[in-house]
């Protein structure tokens, strides 16, 4: 297993770094024409489309009267699962719907002596849509993306919630996700996927009934299929691989090290594990680690191909030089795997989530801290956020000014107008003066 070995020393260094980075983030082109006719296509013929596609890819026996999964077949599931598992997605529910409750907004207003009143109006979006991927024919169920993307919509206010997730073969969805939607009280589940889902979420069919946001992870399809419905409806964001960077000193554990880098490559062959270090040594024990435990997991070979490709350790002169790199690196998570992390946090501009000593490894963000680890990828942490309360939120602003409020900058208003060309808002504001 190779894993590249490279040399930062200050910005001169950087552009070879983006460079072979930037490789991720080609776009698939090839695939733009099949998804905007299949989203055209479950426009126009609905639940006929839904069905056919389910059929072809995941069900050869479904029918429309089988898209949504009855209420009792999601209740049920609850007793499919083991009691002691119940409990702990039970309590990581409660974990992230408190971290969340933290993000709500309110409205606020302002008035003025003149009688003015000013302010924004914060409201939920009507209705969203929840795509969850099956995961390997249905038996590794992503419930972590259902309860990342369903509790901030909760959170929000959002009264009708929709979930969407393809069918195994035999027409079921695995029992963990339907148990999980019913300890989100989530009662609306239709059983379909890739494209042809995220085309009925956006534009209705007779089953199901169009959606104001999409959230939720997957392939090159529904990340395709999403990004061409921008603009008609809103998405959570177009995500690509996963991807860690870990800043390490002389206190981190290798074999740590290596475990967290290995959590990130197993994902997919084009996740990115980086580790960043000022220590030589340090460094040349994770390699080692790297080998030896890679070799041991179920995912390996992917986790292989992904440390092959897009897996470095890159050894800095100085912590100073660490931190700068992290921030050009942008990465979606961050590990501060050094003695005080609180003492560079402050440092770190660019990150999607930043895991703080040696005792925070990334798996405790992705299923039980609370924050929510649907998170932005390849360096548009420069300018994006986590997904967050305030995606299933919109503002409104609203304005009431008072007849002293008119007299008094009508005519500045007039002016402003009569600048730009527009003469009829000018007129309108004066028609009140008068």
């Amino acid at each position: 297993m190779d894993c590249r070995e490279l040399t930062y020393a200050g910005r001169k260094d950087w552009d070879e770094i983006a460079s072979w980075l930037g490789a991720r983030k080609d776009p698939d082109t090839k695939v733009d024409g099949i998804v905007r006719d299949i989203l055209n296509d479950v426009k126009e013929r609905g639940d006929a489309a839904l069905v056919e596609y389910t059929r072809k890819f995941d069900c050869e026996t479904i029918e429309a009267a089988d898209l949504r999964v009855p209420q009792a077949a999601i209740q049920a599931a609850l007793d499919e699962i083991p009691e002691t598992d119940r409990a702990i997605l039970s309590e990581a529910i409660e974990r992230i719907r408190t971290f969340h409750l933290n993000q709500k907004e309110k409205s606020w207003w302002t008035t003025s002596a003149d009688g003015t009143v000013l302010g924004q109006m914060v409201r939920p979006v009507d209705r969203v849509g929840l795509y969850v991927p099956g995961g390997q024919g249905g038996e590794t169920p992503l419930i972590s993306s259902l309860i990342m993307n369903a509790i901030p919509a909760q959170v929000a206010g959002v009264e009708s919630i929709c979930v969407f997730s393809p069918p195994r073969k035999d027409g079921t969805l695995n029992p963990y996700i339907l148990a999980t939607a019913a300890l989100l009280d989530l009662d609306e589940v239709f059983l379909s996927g890739s494209a042809w889902a995220i085309g009925a979420l956006a534009y209705g069919t007779g089953t199901v009934a169009p959606c104001d946001v999409i959230a939720g992870p997957g392939n090159i399809f529904v990340a395709t299929a999403k990004a061409q419905l921008i603009g008609q409806v809103g998405i959570d964001m177009v995500a690509g691989p996963s991807e860690i960077a870990i800043l390490a000193d002389d206190s981190a554990n290798p074999a740590w090290l290596a475990a967290d880098m290995l959590s990130q490559a197993e994902h997919d062959p084009l996740a990115a594990s980086i580790l960043v270090t000022p220590d030589t040594g340090l460094a040349e024990k994770v390699r080692d680690e790297l080998e030896t435990q890679c070799a041991a997991l179920p995912r390996g070979e992917i986790a292989a191909k992904s440390l092959e490709d897009w897996g470095a350790i890159i050894t800095v002169p100085d912590m100073d030089a660490g931190c700068e790199l992290i921030n050009l690196l942008a990465a979606e998570h961050l590990e501060l795997a050094v003695a005080d992390p609180w003492a560079l946090l402050g440092s770190i501009r660019h990150a999607g989530a930043i895991f703080m000593g040696h005792n925070s490894p990334e798996p405790v963000g992705d299923y039980f801290a609370g924050p929510n680890h649907v998170l932005p990828t390849l360096r548009t942490v420069r300018f994006s956020s986590a997904l967050s309360v305030q995606n299933f939120c919109k503002k409104s602003s609203v304005i009431a000014t008072s007849p002293a409020y008119v007299a008094e900058h009508g005519a500045k208003i007039a002016r402003l107008a009569r600048l730009e060309g527009l003469e009829a808002h000018a007129r309108s504001v004066e028609k009140r003066s008068k």
